[in-house]
């Protein structure tokens, strides 16, 4: 696998384009705070990290409207891929549906979205857009 951020993107769209209520995807630091972001800005349910031997491994259980079965995350678009980085500095950070979505940022203070790196005034390589 030669780029692990975008088969994290890619097994969360496909679960979600499936309907199903919980994926699993093989783990590692990054994915778990990218994991950890989608917890606290409320696009995914809950999840769990498990670790067997030298394999981690991360469950996650997508968020659904209880009504209308409409998922929480319409959109995972990978933006710095291994073949052409993307970064930003404060100035020019993008901003996802006018603040409505948001970018995940991979920065030298750790993984964070952009509203958190306009706050503390850093830039860095844009990962993923999430809406």
């Amino acid at each position: 696998m030669t780029d692990p951020i975008a088969d994290f993107l890619t097994r969360l769209r496909n679960a979600i384009s499936a309907g199903h209520k919980v994926v699993d995807i093989p783990g590692s630091n990054m994915k778990r705070e990218m994991t950890k972001i989608l917890k606290e800005k409320g696009y995914i349910l809950n999840y769990k990290f498990e670790q067997e031997g030298a394999k981690s491994n991360i469950k996650i259980a997508l968020k659904y409207h209880p009504e209308s079965k409409v998922p929480a995350i319409k959109s995972l678009v990978r933006v710095s891929k291994p073949g052409l980085r993307r970064y930003t500095d404060v100035e020019s950070m993008p901003q996802v549906l006018n603040g409505l979505g948001i970018a995940i940022l991979s920065t030298s203070y750790g993984l964070m979205t952009d509203k958190e790196a306009r706050r503390k005034n850093v830039g860095g390589e844009v990962l993923c857009f999430v809406y």
